[in-house]
């Protein structure tokens, strides 16, 4: 569904990505694990067409997307949830739910996806006409997932869902994004810090360090990995 080839990323003279290759398969869920700096927003970003390769392939359902724009790409269904939620906070959720939908005009659709995402999140659907800016972290990003959803993705990237989170809100986020993938069959593309999480609801995963892809693998595999263990989870 998704391919990157060799894809090299710069800001300015800064090499952030170099030479990234991995792919992701229709209906899977693909966790992307590193430290802080090691480029995960930046391979999103790249996805997205938030940030130019200079050099490399981003391959979606067959086709080339490394030079279109942001919106372009979006109406291919590649949605992306951006790390620190970017709700608009003078809108209320009504209004960021409908904006997850500019692209859309199918009322019928629309309303069922509402419906749906009211469905996942009830609290959103309480406190619709309230100002986003006003609600918890952790409802920021109830609303960040529903509204990229109001897009109607066929593949879901995830910047960082758990960042700043309590651990009962992070259960329930990451329950909601396995639920998604089942029931809608939608690819998820995970960045996450949260690697312990993050390999236990994918598939597979890939471990990015300074730009580069160290390691691929079921993540059941490399939940079990004593270098992972010791870089990523915290145990020795």
């Amino acid at each position: 569904m998704l391919k990157l080839v060799n894809v090299q990323s710069f800001y300015g003279k800064i090499q952030a990505l170099k030479g990234i290759n991995l792919e992701l398969h229709e209906g899977e869920i693909v966790t992307l694990i590193g430290g802080n700096g090691a480029g995960k927003t930046t391979t999103l970003m790249s996805i997205s067409g938030l940030v130019k390769p200079k050099f490399g392939e981003i391959i979606y359902r067959g086709q080339q997307i490394q030079t279109l724009n942001p919106d372009e790409i979006v109406k291919q269904g590649l949605v992306q949830v951006p790390e620190g939620r970017r709700i608009f906070p003078d809108f209320t959720i009504l209004e960021n739910l409908e904006m997850g939908a500019y692209l859309r005009n199918d009322k019928a659709g629309i309303k069922a996806d509402m419906d749906y995402v009211f469905g996942l999140f009830p609290i959103l659907k309480e406190r619709i006409q309230q100002s986003a800016g006003t609600l918890s972290g952790g409802e920021q990003q109830m609303l960040a997932i529903s509204r990229a959803l109001m897009a109607r993705p066929k593949l879901l990237l995830l910047d960082e869902p758990s960042l700043g989170l309590a651990p009962l809100i992070i259960k329930d986020i990451f329950n909601i994004i396995k639920q998604i993938n089942k029931e809608h069959n939608t690819t998820i593309f995970l960045v996450e810090q949260n690697a312990n999480q993050a390999l236990q609801i994918a598939d597979r995963a890939y471990v990015l360090e300074n730009g580069e892809i160290t390691l691929h693998d079921k993540a059941s595999v490399l939940l079990n990995d004593e270098s992972v263990k010791k870089a990523y989870l915290g145990m020795s």
